[in-house]
């Protein structure tokens, strides 16, 4: 008879619990029995284990075997339990001592040959063991850096479990098998990825080369100048915007542009981002590590399940999760059905979800900047003077009644995006600022307010409680005036009036004040209601 133990992690969305794996040999008919709610994956490890066990050189024990998981309540699955399984089996069975392998954390797939196979979800399994005090993780190669992220914990990057033994036994380490050849993909990382997720979903369009050029720069947006403005402010202050106009007037060049005004991630960001997406699986292999906002933009075909997360079984990452600290775009937004976008409204408010399933809850992370695009009526025509607009005003009524009051009452920018005109289109105007420009301005407004927040929850304007920003940081004298005259008239509800004194903030800060003035609250009140008032011509009132 023989007892061993190992640990392993079970991840319920992007949480992890230690799981303690337990293997028991007994005098009996040779059977392999795994015990402690696993899925349908990981009852077939049984198969996996043993053959990955025999292939490896050792000898499999002809007793019988049980292995359980603990705790049995935690709902276990993925085959990310092999390994650990294994190194049980033969702590058991005396191959490998069982006290070099009880404090050990071992994530990954086992295959029928004995190669270790990466699995996703490594990021948050490892700060799940290092936070329960395990300091020793053993995970498949490929995915040792993705597990270095995590502070005061020793990594084992393993190929094969033949590795493992050896190591485990201070034997000869075997040399690593060859490769695929140059230019083939290497099969071991297809576990990384969801079929249909595609490679880089969730990350900005672009990537910066070595000069940093190869992005997409707001400087190639011709005119537009009062969208381009708001799009800085969105940037500055963490603002959800809505861009309103015709087809080709640029709403989705504008949007494009918008996560590289935003600074790099810091590293509690980037952790954040990458647990995500290596959940999710759709962390691109070689990055270990997301440093950049990522950039979400769903098909207005989207069901309300891929937008704010769920499925069948332990719920999954939806795009609201996989914007988590960036920018999530839904172009056509009258498109998407209302159930969907109704459903954007509490992570919105809270930064989070919450997802209730049969299976179990899960919290996951949603603290994004959300871009709504859409035309003015179905054949997007309707704000052109001359261009032939057969819509209906019951029609038009309807279409832009898809996007409900509550969840625009949730955006504090609206601009009517204007169709470019022919002496924008050929240039007589002169290009426009650079992303690079205003980016550094995004970023010395961004410490303005991150100064101002130091010590408090908050990082942005956005997030900051109304009644702080009225009572604590109050603007000018007389600043709200008009703002306030919005508010008994009707034009503004009071979550409208936070809102409002919140963009107020960013604009100060985007033009170096230590405190909102009367025209900072009517640029404001212009990008809030989308009315006209003049304050936007004023030189440098969005700036």
């Amino acid at each position: 008879m023989g007892f061993a133990r190992a640990c392993s992690v079970a991840l319920v969305g992007v949480d992890g619990v230690v799981v303690e794996v337990q293997a028991d040999l007994e005098l009996g008919v040779a059977a392999f029995t795994l015990v402690g709610l696993p899925d349908k994956t990981l009852i077939e490890s049984r198969d996996r284990v043993r053959a990955a066990v025999v292939n490896s050189g050792a000898a499999w024990p002809q007793k019988k075997l049980t292995v359980g998981l603990s705790p049995a309540s935690v709902p276990k699955s993925g085959a990310g339990f092999d390994l650990a399984v294994a190194a049980a089996v033969l702590g058991a069975a005396e191959v490998v001592d069982p006290a070099a392998i009880a404090d050990l954390v071992l994530i990954g797939e086992l295959g029928l040959d004995g190669r270790v196979r990466p699995v996703r979800g490594i990021l948050p399994a490892v700060l799940a063991a290092a936070e329960a005090g395990y300091r020793q993780v053993v995970v498949p190669r490929q995915c040792a850096a993705e597990a270095a992220l995590v502070p005061d914990v020793s990594v084992l990057g393993v190929r094969s479990l033949r590795q493992l033994i050896a190591v485990l036994t201070d034997g000869v380490v075997p040399a690593e098998e060859p490769g695929d050849p140059p230019g083939r993909p290497d099969p071991m990382l297809a576990g990384l990825l969801v079929p249909g997720a595609g490679l880089g979903t969730g990350l900005a369009p672009g990537r910066p080369d070595g000069d940093g050029t190869d992005f997409p720069d707001l400087a190639d947006v011709t005119g537009q100048h009062t969208a381009r403005r708001a799009l800085e402010v969105a940037a500055a202050g963490g603002h959800h915007l809505f861009l309103s106009g015709p087809p080709g007037a640029g709403k989705t060049m504008l949007a494009e542009r918008l996560p590289w005004l935003l600074p790099p991630l810091t590293r509690q960001d980037s952790v954040e981002v990458t647990a995500v997406h290596s959940v999710a699986g759709i962390l691109p292999p070689g990055e270990p590590l997301v440093s950049r906002p990522p950039y979400c933009a769903p098909h207005h075909s989207a069901t309300m399940q891929s937008l704010v997360g769920g499925g069948t079984g332990v719920p999954r990452p939806g795009a609201v999760s996989l914007a988590h600290r960036g920018v999530l775009f839904l172009d056509e937004a009258a498109e998407f059905h209302s159930r969907a976008l109704d459903a954007l409204r509490q992570p919105l408010e809270s930064g989070h979800v919450v997802i209730a399933r049969a299976a179990g809850v899960v919290r996951l992370p949603a603290r994004f900047l959300m871009v709504l695009a859409a035309n003015p009526c179905p054949c997007g025509r309707h704000t052109l003077h001359g261009a032939g607009c057969e819509c209906p005003p019951s029609v038009i009524r309807r279409y832009q009644a898809r996007l409900s009051g509550p969840l625009l009452d949730r955006v504090d920018l609206r601009v009517e995006v204007e169709p470019v005109t022919r002496s924008d289109l050929l240039g007589r105007g002169g290009r426009g600022e650079s992303t690079a420009v205003v980016a550094d301005r995004v970023r010395e407004a961004r410490e303005r307010a991150g100064a101002r927040l130091a010590g408090t929850a908050w990082r942005l304007n956005s997030e900051v409680p109304g009644q702080e920003l009225r009572t604590r940081w109050q603007p000018a004298p007389g600043a709200l005036a008009q703002a306030e005259r919005e508010l008994e008239r009707g034009l503004l509800t009071a979550r409208g009036l936070d809102r409002v004194l919140r963009v107020a903030w960013t604009v100060a800060d985007l033009r170096g004040r230590d405190r909102p003035e009367a025209l900072d609250v009517a640029v404001a009140l212009e990008l809030r209601t989308g009315i006209a008032r003049g304050a936007m011509s004023v030189p440098g009132a969005g700036t």
